[in-house]
């Protein structure tokens, strides 16, 4: 798949679909308007320059919100340098909003209750998931 921002600045290629999407509920997800697919960074290629954002309100922040400095669309998440510490640089999630729909048919959707969410324990949903195109 191949996905840019808005104005084209930001190119984002993964090889693969996504096993699952999220659209987290947790404040800095619902302001960006992201649904998260997960990768590892070996499977991703970024393209253009990025500026990132890492929430403030919590003690150590997980992820790095990356975005075009031009148009201001959410692009991906990188791990912060704590959380790789903790867990190594395992994850990259590609904002797919920016995917072609048609792309992600089949791919299931999932609500995750990121406002309720304690950091420890497993994800609670807000909703039922869909697989979308159905």
């Amino acid at each position: 798949m191949k996905l840019t921002c808005h104005c084209g600045q930001i190119r984002v290629e993964v090889g693969k679909r996504p096993d699952f999407i999220n659209e987290c509920n947790c404040s800095l997800c619902s302001a960006s308007g992201a649904q998260w697919g997960y990768f590892h960074p070996s499977e991703v290629t970024v393209e253009g320059e990025t500026k990132a954002y890492s929430r403030g309100d919590k003690d150590e922040a997980g992820a790095a919100m990356q975005f075009c400095p031009n148009c201001g669309s959410t692009t991906h998440f990188t791990l912060t340098e704590a959380a790789q510490a903790k867990h190594g640089n395992t994850v990259l999630g590609v904002n797919l909003r920016l995917a072609d729909q048609a792309d992600l048919a089949g791919i299931e959707l999932r609500y995750p209750d990121g406002r309720g969410w304690d950091g420890a324990s497993a994800f609670g949903y807000v909703r039922e998931a869909r697989v979308i195109g159905e």
